[in-house]
């Protein structure tokens, strides 16, 4: 059963928010009014906590259930938390992995955090298409602006995965519908517009933003923008309540900024710039998160999130488990989806295959140490993990590099099973003050896109070479001959090994990096480069999520959690 919601006023009141900064959407839920909130400082010491972790396997390891878990557990040692989390998208939940958190580290309402919530998904997916629709009404009506109709880039989204879409034919129903061409639809998730909201400043940085998008060339070569098809005002308009961060709240009460949804695999994998801003004002810590492991939403965390807020973590939370220290440590993976379940080689004790797996965090602390961002490794516990593991795991953590090393029994126990993990947490930031730490980004702006590239691959990843293909190649010199060439990297690749390829597991070095494709985000602001054959419209497994939910007489829901 749902966790009974306590009024949305009290949370906002937990915060000393005033009634003109937030707007209550129902009992439980509400919507941060930006300008009177920004305009107050920064709490004196608001300690900024980003949670990364290593890299994953199929089953999932806790990132989400640790980031809300270490909001609690710092609520639980006496200081004012906030944890700021995406919103899921519907596509996973109706695929192959639910709603995120779980246990006693639920965010509550649970059908409305996991469904629609307040609709900002549907706004951008509209907003989207809004501007997709008036690219292909011009040229049909027209094209004042000779937009090339072969050549439009912007696809339309949606929130559903469905590979049916992945490669459309549009415009052929009738003579009226202007010209046929090919396109493609993509997961909302993965948008341009989804990327605008979550780096936007303020509702007038949005709005710029969402006049740079590039819609496609013109067929002399100049890009074309929705500024100049004069639907970035209409977008705007419907992204308007949208750009305020969602105010929701753990299974005790502690609140949480619920806003955007990017993927880490496909965009940049963070919530968004204004709901961390927005939380470093009213709360003594904030708990940010960052999709997937230290290669992908932690370094777009760095390199895209960071220059966009201007704001610098003071410490990361890297989460491991025993259970994929164990898989990445035998080398091989299996089989995932609805129904099945880990395999006994990674719950058994196995401290061969634990000791050998150590080399995957060690590669994600060095990352974590290349940013100047002190560590703490939380290991996220399940039942079945025995103690004389976790110990050992906490032990070569800080022997790896990391400045503390604890357990989270955060699924279980809520706040009172984090607070060891927050604990840890400020100790690590703490020694990193000791030792002057010194953030930084990963790469220089100054260099061409493929160095950037290049730099991720073989400083971060343990690439030997990137390779990459002449439409990359291409797509590259064009960015840069227009002037986007000082813009940040993007990296689309599988969140299942350091790699291109799902099955290099552990910490592989000297592969080959090879990119497939390269792709403009110019509102958002950062260049996406495509890795083997990712894609940005993800598919349904073979027995999809979704079969399992299912609705009563009296509205309840079963089957989504």
């Amino acid at each position: 059963m749902p966790v009974s919601s306590r009024p949305i006023d009290e949370i906002a009141a937990a915060l000393s928010l005033a009634e003109s900064e937030y707007e209550p959407c129902g009992d439980a839920v509400g919507k941060i009014v930006l300008e009177p909130v920004m305009a107050k400082p920064r709490r004196p010491g608001a300690l900024y906590v980003d949670v990364t972790a290593m890299t994953p396997t199929p089953f999932g390891e806790g990132k989400t259930v640790t980031t809300v878990g270490l909001s609690m557990g710092f609520r639980a040692i006496g200081r004012r938390a906030v944890a700021c989390i995406r919103q899921p998208s519907l596509g996973p939940l109706f695929g192959l992995k639910g709603p995120s958190g779980g246990g006693a580290c639920r965010v509550v309402p649970e059908d409305d955090f996991a469904l629609h919530l307040t609709g900002d998904a549907h706004g951008v997916s509209m907003a989207q298409n809004l501007l997709a629709a008036f690219a292909d009404n011009h040229v049909a009506r027209g094209n004042e602006l000779d937009l090339d109709p072969e050549k439009i880039t912007l696809p339309r989204v949606i929130d559903i995965n469905d590979r049916a879409l992945r490669d459309v034919l549009v415009g052929v129903s009738d003579k009226s519908a202007g010209y046929p061409r090919r396109t493609r639809f993509e997961i909302s998730a993965s948008s341009e517009v989804m990327a605008v909201l979550a780096l936007a400043g303020g509702m007038v940085d949005l709005r710029t933003r969402l006049g740079r998008i590039v819609v496609g060339p013109s067929r002399a070569g100049a890009f074309r923008t929705a500024e100049d098809l004069k639907a970035a005002g209409a977008m705007a308009a419907l992204l308007m309540r949208a750009v305020r961060p969602n105010l929701c709240m753990t299974a005790e009460r502690t609140p949480v900024f619920v806003h955007a949804g990017p993927f880490a695999n496909l965009a940049h994998g963070n919530s968004s710039v204004l709901a961390d801003q927005a939380a470093l004002r009213l709360a003594d810590v904030v708990v940010t998160e960052s999709g997937f492991g230290s290669d992908l939403g932690f370094e777009k965390f760095v390199d895209i999130k960071c220059r966009a807020s201007g704001l610098k973590p003071d410490v990361a939370a890297v989460v491991v488990t025993l259970r994929a220290l164990k898989m990445h440590g035998i080398g091989r993976t299996f089989r995932s989806g609805v129904g099945a379940t880990v395999p006994d080689e990674c719950v058994r004790e196995n401290r061969e295959a634990l000791e050998r797996g150590l080399a995957n965090l060690a590669r994600h602390l060095s990352i974590v140490e290349r940013a100047g961002v002190p560590a703490a490794v939380i290991v996220n516990r399940f039942p079945q993990d025995a103690a004389a593991e976790i110990a050992f795991v906490k032990e070569k953590a800080v022997a790896l590099g990391a400045g503390s090393a604890a357990e989270s029994r955060a699924f279980a126990e809520g706040g009172a099973g984090a607070a060891e993990a927050a604990q840890a947490v400020l100790a690590a930031a703490e020694a990193g003050r000791r030792r002057g730490r010194a953030f930084r980004h990963l790469y220089d702006l100054d260099a061409p896109l493929a160095a950037k590239v290049t730099t991720l691959a073989t400083g971060l990843y343990g690439a030997g070479s990137v390779s990459f293909s002449d439409a990359a190649k291409a797509s590259l010199e064009r960015f840069e001959a227009a002037g986007f060439g000082s813009l940040p990297v993007c990296v689309a690749k599988t969140p299942l090994s350091f790699s291109g390829s799902p099955l290099l597991l552990n910490a592989p070095s000297g592969f080959d990096l090879a990119v497939s494709d390269a792709r403009l985000y110019a509102g958002a602001g950062f260049v996406t480069v495509l890795v083997g054959e990712i894609s940005s419209m993800p598919a349904l497994p073979s027995r999809p999520r979704g079969e399992r939910i299912e609705i009563d007489a009296e509205g309840r829901i079963t089957g989504l959690l």
